[in-house]
């Protein structure tokens, strides 16, 4: 069998009917009469009207047992806010309501608070969402205003948006959100340039005044908070004058979004394509679905000729806040809901002399704690304000609308409501969002706003400067046209091209027809102050002054000013300890200190055999520092014998080899090239002396140097770089100056033209450099900059920079005078560190075989013989080969003088004694005598001569045998 639809509805109705009136007979029901303020002529009155008449069905058809019963008392504002205010003063004077609902605007509510406040009457509305709206009676159970504006900012946030213009009604209900939204908007860092207001009853003439101030500004991000019937006659407008184009960004609060998707057809939404929109997001329900059923059938019955309404947000709210009524009222449980007159003061007007409810205090109270699952969602109030903090968000397209995706408190912008992101970190990417079609029918998210006006950058330059390399504007007669070239412009226009979209411009040189310069600085920024041009480029330094009046992007030069001296020639060939300058002293110590100890290394390897370095200690030591230092000359004629030594003496050589050649160049480049030196290195010495100085002529140089010190008779003012060279060249003490001051660019560019005549000393004052000049709060300013940290940090600049500030190849370099020809130890350390590691490791092995050669003594099995005595014994044998030796030398000397002396006089001997008249032969063997005991490197221990008449010597290594024939005459 087919159930009826309409048995259900007529049931609730008829089950309604008895309550109030067969029940209403029932001594134990108590009725509360309950005021209800509405525009009930519209659609948006009748559908909440209808929500709040089935909510208290539904209720009472649940409780059947509660023993109170809601007396609704209907008034029309007839969408007025005086009659607003004269309809509840009067169900309160007149009828004792202990409550009342509805009151649509936040205008009317504003009224009605005051009323309920004096009364102690609850004002509940579901649709005044002012946060300007505030008492201690009354009860907003809808969404406020307030929160939805972090919304808003997570989307501006979500695409980059610097800038956005708020377009709201003139009213309590579009100013109240203003300080929030402000707040919300600078927390992202998103300006607010202007914010526009529009009268709630605007004629057609107005909004088109205010489209048009719209559309002159650059900001193309508008939020728009208004009732529904204005922001439908707005758009409508907004598509005329082509404000629905490519480029513009529409953001409607959720006060339009909600009403829009139950409007009635005085709302065209053709007009609003492409527009996005905050939703309050409800979940779909078993319990929603029916209720919206069960509504939609009810309403046609009841209001057959209103156009179609769609139950929106505002129905569901208007039912859970009739809900929430009747169950705080039944809580309260009271047998005598009554007023009570205050005492009239005699002159008090009608509003003073109301009666006051002696229920309202205990109905607020648990009208505040009130709990339950409502058709909107989870019912729960905080301060008298219902709490829901999730939003939908759509975009409008076709006939209606399109969700993209949600936001909430816990995880910002999400694709999908059930998804779990991690709570301590709020999505602030567009990628959290779907696709949107923008107005104009595109897919291509807007920037937000526009370069200027017309499309166009106006670029201001200046014209007729000192340095052409910075900008120079040339003009061609011919043609008519103006060329603009410097190193200022090639800067300019690198970074145009590194902005992520194209920027057309056109450069204006601040000249007069003649070409001359058409004012100073100051008066190119007022340009830019006043709008006539949207930038200025040039040689334009930051400073705080000018700060207050325009924006400039980061710096593109070097900061500081410069001081500019002439040099002077000094020959370093008239220093007469020149010759020391090639070398720092650390070096000179150092090298010295190395010279001793490779003599001693030397020493130590050589000596137990080589008798070059043995005999008295001085001769020793003299031996050793002679062969050393020998070496710088390559001079040593002691033969070296240990592999180990002749290691040292190669490796030490060639560390004297880098050392001597060095030196030699240094001191060659010392001796021949002149130095120059600057006249004066400090400014403190200038005012001291008294000295003039130079600055440009309208430069803020000026200022700087009063500050310092500088009085007006020390400064000379000069017009161009020809005027500055003679100025200085002349000199302070024939009518020019002793140094310049500028910014440190101009100052590089005076001195690479000149060469070597003067020096740079920078910075003597600190400057923030050039930078480009926007209108302030230009959202071109923060982009700008980007492009040109991109710029600096490539390739780009240094091409730049060597084009227009390369110094002539002929020309020395003066940033360089001053600069010393020294050589430091740090230059050759190295070098010493590997002689230093080959004498050490020599000496170690020469020591360890040395040892081991005479371990026996150390190893000996001699108790009585401590280890001391053991080391000195091996020391003994060190240094005991050398006397050993030499004993045995001064022996053989003596024997072998001896031993010819015997020959002599020997009677088989021919040859008589030595005298000067001796016979060749004897002679002969005079000089084999002489041989033998001067023989080097031989230790001769004895000799004779054999009975054969040869001549034997003894050595350490062997016997080497020296044969003499002595033959008759």
């Amino acid at each position: 069998m087919t159930k009826n639809p309409m048995i259900k509805p007529v049931f609730f109705f008829f089950l309604f009917f008895k309550i109030f009136f067969v029940g209403a007979q029932n001594t134990t029901l108590i009725p509360v009469h309950v005021g209800v303020v509405l525009d009930l002529d519209t659609g948006f009155g009748k559908m909440g009207m209808s929500c709040i008449d089935m909510a208290l069905a539904d209720f009472y058809a649940s409780h059947a047992d509660y023993k109170t019963r809601l007396v609704l008392h209907k008034r029309d504002s007839a969408e007025d806010v005086v009659v607003a205010a004269t309809a509840a003063l009067d169900l309160i004077k007149n009828e004792k309501v202990q409550a009342i609902i509805g009151l649509e605007s936040s205008m009317q509510a504003s009224f009605v608070i005051e009323l309920g406040d004096k009364a102690q009457v609850p004002i509940i509305s579901f649709s005044a969402t002012s946060p300007s709206l505030q008492g201690s009676y009354f009860f907003r159970i809808a969404q406020n205003d307030s929160s939805q504006v972090k919304a808003i900012s997570s989307v501006i946030q979500a695409f980059g948006w610097t800038e956005a213009v708020p377009i709201s009604v003139d009213n309590e209900f579009g100013k109240g959100v203003i300080p929030y939204l402000t707040t919300a908007l600078q927390a992202v860092g998103a300006r607010v340039p202007y914010w526009s207001f529009i009268p709630s009853t605007a004629t057609d003439e107005e909004i088109v005044a205010e489209l048009r101030k719209l559309m002159s500004m650059r900001t193309r991000v508008f939020i728009v908070h208004m009732s529904p019937y204005l922001g439908s006659q707005f758009f409508s407008k907004a598509e005329d004058f082509g404000m629905m184009d490519e480029g513009y960004v529409w953001i409607m609060t959720n006060g339009m979004t909600n009403s829009f998707i139950s409007s009635s057809s005085s709302v065209d939404i053709d007009n609003m394509q492409g527009v996005l929109g905050l939703k309050t997001y409800v979940s779909i329900t078993k319990e929603l679905e029916s209720f919206r059923a069960r509504w939609q059938t009810k309403f046609r019955q009841d209001n057959p000729t209103i156009p179609s309404v769609k139950l929106g947000i505002f129905g569901l709210w208007a039912y859970d806040a009739a809900w929430a009524l009747a169950m705080a009222v039944e809580k309260v449980g009271t047998t005598n809901f009554r007023f009570q007159k205050m005492k009239d003061s005699g002159n008090s007007t009608g509003l003073e002399r109301l009666e006051v409810s002696q229920n309202g205090p205990e109905l607020v109270r648990e009208l505040s704690g009130t709990r339950f699952r409502g058709l909107s969602g989870d019912f729960s109030l905080i301060n008298r304000q219902l709490q829901s903090s999730t939003f939908q968000i759509v975009n409008v397209n076709g006939n209606g609308e399109r969700g993209i995706g949600y936001w909430t408190t816990k995880n910002g912008l999400v694709r999908n409501i059930k998804s779990n992101r991690n709570t301590s970190r709020h999505s602030n990417s567009n990628a959290s969002l779907g696709p949107i079609i923008w107005p104009g029918d595109t897919t291509s998210v807007p920037r937000g706003w526009q370069i200027s006006t017309n499309g166009t950058l106006k670029v201001l330059v200046p014209a007729k400067l000192m340095y052409d390399e910075l900008i120079n504007v040339t003009y061609d007669s011919r043609t008519g046209t103006t060329n603009v070239t410097g190193y200022c412009i090639d800067v300019f226009t690198a970074v145009i091209e590194a902005l992520p979209y194209p920027a057309p411009f056109e450069f204006h040189p601040f000249a007069k027809p003649n070409g001359e310069r058409a004012g100073s600085y100051i008066d190119m920024i007022k340009q830019v102050v006043l709008g006539d041009y949207d930038a200025l480029v040039g040689d334009i330094t930051i400073r705080a002054n000018r700060s207050l009046y325009v924006d400039f992007t980061l710096p593109y030069t070097e900061a500081g000013v410069s001081m500019v001296v002439p040099v002077k020639g000094n020959n370093g060939a008239k220093n007469t300890w020149v010759f020391l300058k090639p070398l720092t002293w650390d070096l000179w110590v150092t090298s010295c200190c190395f010279f001793i100890f490779i003599g001693f290394v030397i020493w130590f390897l050589e000596h137990p055999k080589n008798k070059d370095f043995q005999g008295p200690p001085h001769h020793q030591i003299g031996t050793s520092f002679w062969f050393s230092f020998s070496t710088m000359f390559f001079i040593h004629r002691e033969l070296v014998l240990s592999n180990l030594a002749r290691f040292v003496v190669i490796v030490w050589c060639f560390v004297v080899l880098i050392l001597t050649q060095s030196y030699t160049a240094s001191l060659t480049s010392i001796l021949t090239v002149q130095q120059l030196q600057p006249t004066v290195t400090d400014i403190n010495t200038l005012i001291k002396n008294g000295d003039k100085v130079g600055y440009l002529r309208g430069s803020f140089i000026y200022g700087i140097l009063k500050q310092v010190g500088f009085q007006d008779d020390k400064l000379r003012a000069y017009y161009s770089r020809e005027e500055l060279d003679k100025l200085l060249q002349d000199g302070d003490e024939n009518g020019g100056i002793s140094a310049a001051f500028d910014e440190t660019p101009y100052m590089k560019l005076f001195v690479s033209t000149y060469c070597s005549k003067y020096t740079i000393f920078e910075p003597t004052f600190k400057t923030d450099g050039f930078a480009f000049v926007f209108q302030e709060g230009s959202l071109l300013t923060r982009d700008f900059s980007d492009a040109l940290t991109q710029v600096r940090e490539g390739d780009k600049m240094k091409v730049i920079e060597d084009k227009w500030f390369k110094k002539n190849e002929s020309c020395s370099n003066s940033d360089t005078v001053g600069s010393s020809n020294t050589l430091g130890l740090d230059s050759f350390w190295g070098l010493f560190i590997v002689a230093g590691v080959v004498s050490s490791l020599a000496i170690l092995i020469f020591t360890t075989m040395f040892l081991y050669e005479h371990s026996h003594i150390l190893t000996r099995a001699d108790t009585e013989a401590s280890f001391w005595t053991r080391i000195h014994e091996i020391l003994r044998v060190y240094y005991g080969k050398d006397l050993t030796s030499d004993i045995s030398r001064k022996s053989t000397l003596q024997d072998s003088d001896h031993g010819i002396a015997a020959a002599e006089s020997s009677p088989n001997s021919s040859c008589p004694p030595r005298s000067s008249s001796s016979s060749p032969d004897c002679a002969g063997l005079h000089l084999v005598h002489q041989e033998l005991v001067g023989t080097p490197n031989s230790s001769v221990h004895g000799g004779d001569l054999s009975p054969n008449g040869q001549a034997t010597a003894t050595q350490d290594s062997g016997t080497h045998e020296y044969g003499i024939n002595f033959l008759p005459k």
